[in-house]
Formats: structure tokens, C-alpha cells, sequence
């Protein structure tokens, strides 16, 4: 059995940048995809673009503490879906190189992250689980919801994998 924290994060993150994959490669097939990337749910809120950059950043700002290395500067791929799916990509590439002797300890681990216009510092457990992991959430349904305000035919099982429904079916 590996160590909790490397199993409640390292295959979920795994298993939902496939799955933000999926979501890529079908926005960039959509006859809008150029107007995609800058489209919001709201004025106030981040545009398609940066909402898939968080989310992935999330998986190196939750995974490399954790596993007691540096978090990696982050750059921007916001471009186009090209650098955002190489993004994806690199966050993959990343959990890859985990091993689960590195989260050993983990749960006690400190770990301070900016949250907004504060910083946040919590044990490993309450990090993950209250605080890295909704927010990878949070910014992957963002990214899933305005998908569908501009009309991507996309449906629970495109974001989670699990679902399966008729073309027809409420989604």
C-alpha cells in the first residue's frame, strides 16, 4: 500500500489531465475554438486559457511540496490549445517522475502556497485535501462549464470518464 497522500493525489491528477485532454482536443475541433481560449462564464472571472493553466498548475503546486521538492516555475500556455495541451502534457510527464517513497511523510509536511492576495500554510493532509485538490476542481469545472455556455456538446462522462450517456440524453 503506498502512503495516503501519494494515492488521494497522484493517480486523481492523473486521471483528470486525461480527462482535460479530452476536453482540449474537442475544444480545438469546435468551429469557434479561435474566440475558445478568451471566453468567461462571467466578466469578472479568469477566461477558458488561464482556468486550464491553474488547473494544471495545481497539480505541481500540490504534488512537488508533498513530495518535498520545489514547485516549478510555471511559465504561461495560454497561446493557443497547441501549448495548453503541452502544458497537460508536461503535468503528466511530471506526476511520472513521483515515487510513493516521497510522500512518506508527507502529511506532516508544512506547506505554505498564495491563495489569492493571501498565503495559505497547512499540514500535507489538510493541503491536499482541503485546499489543493478542490481547487483543481474548482478551476477543471470551470474549464468544463464555459466548454458548455459555448456550446461544446459535452457531457458528465467528457469530464469525469465514468459516465456514460445517449447523444440524446440530458448531460
Amino acid at each position: 500500500m503506498f502512503p495516503p497522500l501519494f494515492d488521494a493525489s497522484v493517480p486523481v491528477f492523473r486521471r483528470y489531465l486525461v480527462q482535460l485532454q479530452g476536453l482540449l482536443a474537442r475544444a480545438a475541433q469546435h468551429d469557434q475554438s479561435a474566440t475558445l481560449l478568451q471566453a468567461r462564464l462571467a466578466p469578472d472571472m479568469l477566461p477558458l486559457a488561464v482556468q486550464v493553466e491553474v488547473a494544471v498548475n495545481f497539480v505541481f503546486r500540490a504534488c512537488a511540496p508533498l513530495a518535498g521538492q520545489a514547485v516549478p516555475a510555471f511559465g504561461e500556455h495560454r497561446a493557443s490549445f497547441a501549448t495548453l495541451q503541452a502544458r497537460v502534457d508536461q503535468g503528466l510527464a511530471f506526476l511520472a517522475t513521483l515515487q510513493p517513497t516521497q510522500f512518506a511523510n508527507a502529511a506532516q509536511r508544512q506547506i505554505s502556497d498564495p491563495a489569492g492576495e493571501t498565503t495559505v500554510t497547512l499540514d500535507g493532509s489538510t493541503f491536499l485535501q482541503q485546499y489543493a485538490l478542490p481547487n483543481f476542481f474548482f478551476h477543471l469545472s470551470m474549464v468544463y462549464a464555459i466548454l458548455r455556455q459555448q456550446s461544446l456538446p459535452l457531457s458528465k462522462g467528457d469530464f469525469d470518464g465514468w459516465h456514460v450517456y445517449e447523444a440524446t440524453a440530458p448531460r
